[in-house]
């Protein structure tokens, strides 16, 4: 399956992947920026949420979709949201619609609400509030203006997120925001000592996600 984005360029075919599961809506997944939506993190999380009684539609950024490894433009990956998110509303007429993205996915995601995107709420499975070890250049200055509710899903060990206290500092800010940390947890959620597939790793968030939804 796939969704259409009108970028400058032209129009990009951007290949999705929808998992319909009637109950309690539908989650919007975007991929982080290093993999695509077929990641095992990624599939384990959605079968997840599936189980758990939401349907789930994953979908690619333009960049991958043309074969290019730099994300681009952030316009081009808005336009990619509201396009699966139309898409998403398309599929399950009358669902409540989420979106929730991987890192550089979820951050984007908050870009696209920031704008006027219509959204049920926001998940990020570890918001990358900066570079590793640039705590002095956030990406936090339109969180604020997100009306919907967030929920950033963070390992303590991220360096995404070091110190802590900055991501804490930003959710005081927001208007309807929350964290959960994962203890020892990194980037990719992995534990040390704690050997994980990626699919596991991934459907270990879902429940979280699903608490958060209800």
């Amino acid at each position: 399956m796939t969704l259409s984005v009108d970028l400058p360029a032209g129009t990009v075919q951007l290949p999705s992947a929808w998992s319909p599961v009637t109950g309690r809506g539908t989650v919007v997944i975007a991929h982080g920026a290093g993999a695509g939506m077929g990641h095992p993190f990624l599939v384990g999380f959605a079968d997840a949420l599936n189980d758990l009684g939401f349907s789930t539609l994953r979908f690619e950024f333009a960049y991958r979709a043309m074969g290019r490894r730099m994300q681009g433009p952030a316009p081009h990956a808005i336009a990619a949201w509201r396009a699966a998110v139309a898409h998403a509303r398309a599929l399950a007429p009358g669902d409540r619609i989420w979106a929730c993205g991987k890192s550089y996915g979820g951050r984007m995601a908050s870009m696209a609400v920031a704008e006027g995107l219509e959204t049920d709420g926001l998940i990020y499975l570890g918001y990358p509030l900066h570079a590793p070890g640039k705590p002095e250049k956030p990406r936090a200055e339109h969180l604020p203006a997100v009306a919907v509710p967030q929920l950033f899903i963070e390992g303590t060990t991220d360096p995404f997120v070091q110190p802590r206290e900055q991501l804490e500092d930003v959710i005081t800010g927001c208007q309807d925001a929350r964290i959960v940390w994962i203890e020892n947890a990194n980037h990719s959620f992995e534990i040390r000592g704690n050997k994980r597939e990626a699919s596991v790793i991934g459907a270990s968030l879902a429940p979280l996600v699903a608490e958060f939804l209800v």
